[in-house]
């Protein structure tokens, strides 16, 4: 009997000494160490996707980076290899199921399996509903629902069979609130937001975490990959300025610690960035008003044109209607456009 009530006694003081150490502690006890273990990351050649490939390779993980255009992958291997990082490079459209299942088999060949994927490519299209077409939902839905199935499941298999695996699915505060003027885009993470979510409670009995990853804007540059739609200079301004702002924009390196760290302790959710966050909670509550009040923000938005559906990359936006102020206005979003390979190298932005 005294036996017991020490060994009860002790069970107490246990517990009450890791509540005393708090949960920000406590979460970094739970970390797991990546190094040595092979991380595939989906649109990782710039962006979000390269910083994230430089902080895992921070943490000591052997890379694989896949994209659709060679000569950014090339310049992301680069990058990656001068900073000390084992880098497997690979073309890959991950809306097409049977490109996915290759490049898995080719990763798995080169470093004998897959401990960590990160999936990430993305498509912004940004217009009126009224400009979008069917074309445009299927590609918003290939890229970033499909493109988060195909890869899934191709490594779902061996890291069963292992009873072990770290997937993170790169979604978006789109994915929790729908805005206007990127419904297709908002369609395809609500898309993947819900099939993260189901992921992470279907796979918990089988030692591989999920973790749905919600950011709001970040500041990588990636306005000017996007595509406009209706008035298309006002919608590139609108978006690419609100992109660059201090407080409403996030750091992207930031983003990328916070992401891999949510990785290792297997977070089932992280919310990026302040804006994000509030939007999420508010929407979670009181969703009808929400609406409502992105209802009528819509109306101070720019409308359809005469270009009917066509569409235009940000950069030859940014080229055609380049300025001295909007240079100024879009500083900090032109500067990590250059450093995290969103740049064009021949374009006439560039020049």
């Amino acid at each position: 009997m005294p036996g017991r009530r020490w060994k009860r006694r002790g069970a107490v003081l246990a517990v009450a000494g890791l509540s005393l150490l708090g949960p920000r502690t406590l979460a970094r006890l739970r970390e797991a160490d990546l190094s040595g273990q092979v991380a595939l990351i989906t649109g990782g050649s710039r962006g979000l996707g390269l910083l994230m490939a430089r902080e895992l390779a921070r943490e000591g993980c052997r890379l694989a980076i896949c994209a659709r255009d060679e000569a950014e992958l090339e310049r992301a291997r680069a990058d990656l290899e001068g900073r000390g990082a084992t880098v497997l490079a690979v073309i890959c459209d991950v809306a097409d199921r049977s490109q996915v299942d290759r490049m898995v088999r080719q990763v798995t060949e080169r470093y004998g399996r897959i401990d960590v994927l990160i999936n990430n490519a993305g498509v912004i299209q940004s217009g009126p509903v009224r400009t979008m077409t069917l074309e445009d939902y299927e590609e918003a839905l290939g890229t970033m629902f499909w493109g988060v199935v195909h890869p899934t499941l191709a490594v779902m298999t061996q890291m069963i069979e292992r009873g072990a695996g770290r997937i993170a699915n790169i979604t978006s505060i789109g994915g929790k609130v729908s805005v206007p003027h990127l419904v297709p885009y908002a369609s395809a993470k609500f898309a993947a937001v819900g099939f993260s979510e189901g992921l992470r409670a279907e796979l918990a009995g089988e030692g591989i975490s999920v973790t749905t990853i919600v950011p709001g804007l970040m500041r990588t540059g990636s306005s000017f990959n996007a595509f406009f739609k209706g008035q298309q200079e006002r919608e590139f301004r609108l978006f690419a300025i609100l992109d660059s702002l201090p407080f409403i924009s996030m750091d992207a390196e930031r983003a990328a610690r916070q992401i891999v760290t949510a990785v290792k302790r297997g977070e089932a959710e992280r919310i990026l960035g302040i804006p994000a966050n509030v939007a999420a909670r508010v929407h979670g509550v009181l969703p009808g008003l929400t609406t409502d009040v992105l209802g009528l923000v819509n109306r101070l938005l720019p409308g359809p044109d005469d270009r009917g559906t066509a569409r235009s990359r940000g950069w030859d936006l940014y080229a055609r209607n380049r300025s001295v102020l909007l240079d100024r206005l879009l500083g900090w979003n032109l500067s990590a456009a250059r450093r995290f390979n969103e740049y064009p190298r021949h374009s006439s932005a560039g020049r």
